[in-house]
């Protein structure tokens, strides 16, 4: 019948952003007020990361997810650098380490307590990592490999580190003009930039040998761009005339768009955030005021607009929330957290409407757990491995099973625990002698807590610290002698 519309078939054809009530969101984050191209917030499903303003070089606020309210001012910040934050990443596979890098041109990794950085701030990372000769302008995980981090820098280079060991794994040194951005493709084994050259390249993630090189998009301004699970890449960037676009593209013919597309002519550089259990993209930028959607398939025209989230503010830092962080319950897919310039977050829940209150399995395939495919050094030996899945019918059950694995001798090295005295056990009694006697002082300062004085508050932070680095020596020395 001629003249009939057929509507598209797709289960998440109805997806509505619900803005959580203002109870369940956060208040006076005071944001960073730079100009870098970075989202500026950090998410996984403890803690939200924030790069905010401090005098004397470089900070950013981490928050428990359940801290909701005003954020007080002298809340304890992640201090450190000599230069400002310029990027945040969470580890894939322990959710209390996270990678920040900085004008400063290092790379620290940061061990946050369970429960939040509690009432001092934490000053010092576990790990420093210095090779860039200029400013770092972003960091990410791999997405399988435990440990493996990889730095864009200022100084054209894209360094691959083994962050449990603090070294270079791999140097790639190919990119003739800035680089805009990098992305790990699914198994991690290729990564695609995009340059101040306007040129598009995908890359062998340990050798930088160049598969492909090609036109990106035309216009001058930063681009981005990231692999999709089945391979294709999906770009974003501006035309000649300053217009903003998406473009989908295969890796063998990379600079020949299956599908550009313009989409308005405002100026931030639009960020993709991707589902790669659902396909849906999202897009945004800082000074938008909204999030637009869209559902990615093998049907032309292949990025299928579903609507548009809108806020009444513009939008300074956004964050995405990884899989296992969403509540099942409600059918909620994904979720966003907003701040704006206001310094107000508003988290925003990402839902498939569905009268059963059953859990819809069509929703939640299995996705990316928190447990390592691969060893830093299987990966660096050549291993390719996708990463393991998990059940999200199970994910409450999986999260416990996973901080039980983090205790055993194959936990991340961020993470690992001195070793107990017992039979068969390297630590001597002289050892276990120590041990007991650490915890005694830990003890003495919690004694000390419980009765101080007003007055007495500095001197007792004075002698915490001190005893800390004490501690902190000596349980070296014991893991030294546990290896």
């Amino acid at each position: 019948m001629s003249g009939v519309r057929v509507v598209r078939q797709s289960k998440f054809r109805h997806v509505y952003g619900q803005a959580a009530k203002r109870e369940n969101c956060y208040e006076g984050i005071r944001i960073t007020k730079s100009s870098n191209d970075s989202n500026f917030v950090a998410i996984n499903p403890k803690f939200m990361a924030v790069i905010t303003e401090a005098a004397g070089g470089g900070a950013f606020l981490v928050l428990p997810l359940e801290k909701f309210g005003k954020i007080e001012k002298d809340y304890p910040l992640v201090l450190g650098h000599k230069g400002p934050v310029l990027d945040l990443a969470w580890c894939n596979f322990n959710d209390n380490i996270i990678a920040s890098c900085s004008e400063d041109t290092t790379i620290k990794i940061w061990q946050i307590p369970p429960r939040g950085l509690g009432r001092l701030p934490l000053e010092d990372p576990v790990v420093d990592l210095t090779a860039h000769d200029k400013r770092v302008t972003q960091v990410a995980w791999h997405p399988s490999a435990n440990n493996v981090l990889l730095s864009v820098g200022g100084d054209l280079k894209i360094l691959i580190w083994n962050v449990g060991m603090g070294e270079v794994l791999f140097e790639l040194s190919n990119h003739p003009d800035l680089i805009y951005y990098a992305s790990f493709n699914y198994d991690g084994s290729r990564i695609v930039t995009v340059s101040k050259d306007k040129k598009i390249r995908t890359m062998d993630s340990r050798t930088g040998k160049i598969f492909k090189e090609g036109k990106c998009h035309e216009g001058a301004k930063p681009q981005r761009a990231i692999y999709l699970k089945d391979g294709a890449i999906f770009t974003t960037g501006f035309s000649k005339m300053s217009e903003r676009q998406y473009a989908l593209r295969t890796e063998e013919e990379i600079d020949n768009p299956i599908i550009l597309e313009e989409l308005d002519s405002s100026n931030g550089v639009l960020f993709p955030f991707y589902d790669p259990d659902t396909n849906l993209m999202y897009l945004s930028a800082k000074g938008d005021a909204s999030i637009r959607y869209y559902e990615i398939t093998d049907e032309y025209p292949y990025i299928h607009y579903i609507n548009v989230n809108t806020s009444t503010e513009s939008i300074r830092g956004l964050g995405f929330m990884p899989k296992r962080g969403v509540n099942v319950t409600t059918n909620e897919i994904d979720r966003f957290f907003k701040i704006t310039t206001n310094g107000f977050c508003q988290v925003t829940h990402f839902v498939v409407p569905r009268k059963s209150e059953n859990f819809q399995d069509d929703l939640y395939p299995d996705t990316a757990s928190d447990v390592p495919a691969l060893s830093a050094e299987e990966w660096a030996a050549g291993k390719n491995h996708d990463p393991i899945l998990m059940s999200m019918k199970d994910i409450a059950a999986s999260s416990e099973k996973q901080q039980e694995f983090k205790a055993t001798k194959k936990a991340n090295v961020l993470n690992k625990m001195p070793l107990k005295a017992g039979p068969g056990s390297p630590v001597s009694q002289t050892d276990s002698a120590e041990l007991k006697s650490l915890m005694k002082d830990f003890k003495d300062i919690q004694d000390n807590f419980k009765n101080f004085k007003p007055e007495d508050l500095l001197k007792e932070i004075y002698f915490l610290k001190e005893t800390m680095k004490s501690c902190e020596k000596r349980l070296t020395n014991l893991e030294n002698k546990c290896k």
